[in-house]
């Protein structure tokens, strides 16, 4: 059994900073892709950043420059350094990863729980 917990969501002024965390734990044999997607009230969820376990990355255009995705190999664990934030941020934020889990021989995705993140004044 496998599961994804979420830390560090919370309430920033515009312009401010936030980091989240996720965590994997549980009969991982190997974790592929890592990502955050985001859904805000009656909005489609959207993906945010994605890394691979090599480290490459890649980001939606509304967030490129101000966040940063990154992982943590040993701990099973990506974040994402939230810089610059805006109004239009807030959302449930939700971590994503591809692992392959035993017994199984094939990788599935598993998702957080989400995290509230919201950006007001």
């Amino acid at each position: 059994q496998v599961q994804l917990v979420e830390s560090g969501g919370g309430l920033v002024q515009p312009g401010g900073s936030l980091r989240l965390s996720c965590a994997a734990s549980g009969t991982i044999s190997s974790i592929n892709g890592m990502a955050w997607f985001r859904q805000a009230p009656g909005k489609e969820r959207e993906l945010v950043a994605v890394i691979s376990p090599g480290g490459s990355t890649n980001y939606a255009d509304f967030v490129k420059g101000r966040f940063t995705i990154s992982r943590d190999n040993a701990k099973n664990t990506v974040y994402l350094q939230m810089n610059s934030m805006k109004p239009e941020d807030t959302a449930v934020y939700y971590c994503s990863a591809k692992i392959l889990s035993r017994p199984s021989t094939i990788e599935a995705d598993y998702w957080g729980q989400g995290t509230q993140v919201t950006v007001s004044s």
